[in-house]
């Protein structure tokens, strides 16, 4: 499939069959996550693939209730994670400029568009939450204290088909120099 089709394809999908997603299609998945460039290619992003029944009500309960709902028969939940204080900070700890820690959670952003957009490539559907307890992820999933929760992915066959939502143009949000 083409990048542009596949840019065109994605949605943020809150219905899902209870379908499966093959082991196979998970670590392609994964794998494009890690493709994913990286200040200094110091790979911070860590994934945790989320798919038995037990553990999937656990990181759930971890949702607020609409994420819940929205996510109620999608068989997988990717957690992404980073290491902190790594990416963004010269050698001695200081942080390279202002953002810190934010190039970590602009790198593992990059890497989450790569793993949705290769979700999307495979056939599937996703929806990324940015809303969620991570105390309770953090228990739940054994996180250690030097990660960070970024997001939680909802992944599976999708059971809607809704449209595109109205996307702004390039002139309205561009300034050209």
């Amino acid at each position: 499939m083409e990048l542009q089709t596949v840019l065109e394809k994605r949605r943020s999908i809150r219905e899902y069959r209870t379908d499966k997603v093959e082991d196979d299609k998970i670590r392609e998945i994964i794998r494009a996550g890690i493709l994913a460039p990286s200040w200094k290619n110091s790979q911070v992003t860590r994934y945790y693939a989320v798919r038995s029944e037990e553990m999937l009500g656990k990181v759930r309960e971890a949702l607020p209730e609409f994420n819940q709902k929205n996510t109620k028969n999608a068989p997988l939940l990717l957690v992404t994670t980073i290491v902190t204080n790594r990416s963004g900070f010269n050698p001695d700890g200081t942080p390279s400029n202002e953002l810190g820690n934010g190039w970590g959670y602009y790198d593992c952003g990059m890497s989450n568009m790569n793993m949705i957009l290769k979700a999307t490539e495979l056939g599937l559907s996703t929806l990324v939450m940015g809303i969620r307890d991570e105390k309770k992820l953090r228990d739940v999933l054994e996180i250690p204290e030097e990660e960070a929760v970024v997001a939680v992915i909802g992944v599976g066959y999708s059971d809607a088909a809704p449209a595109m939502p109205k996307r702004k143009a390039v002139d309205d949000i561009t300034k050209f120099y």
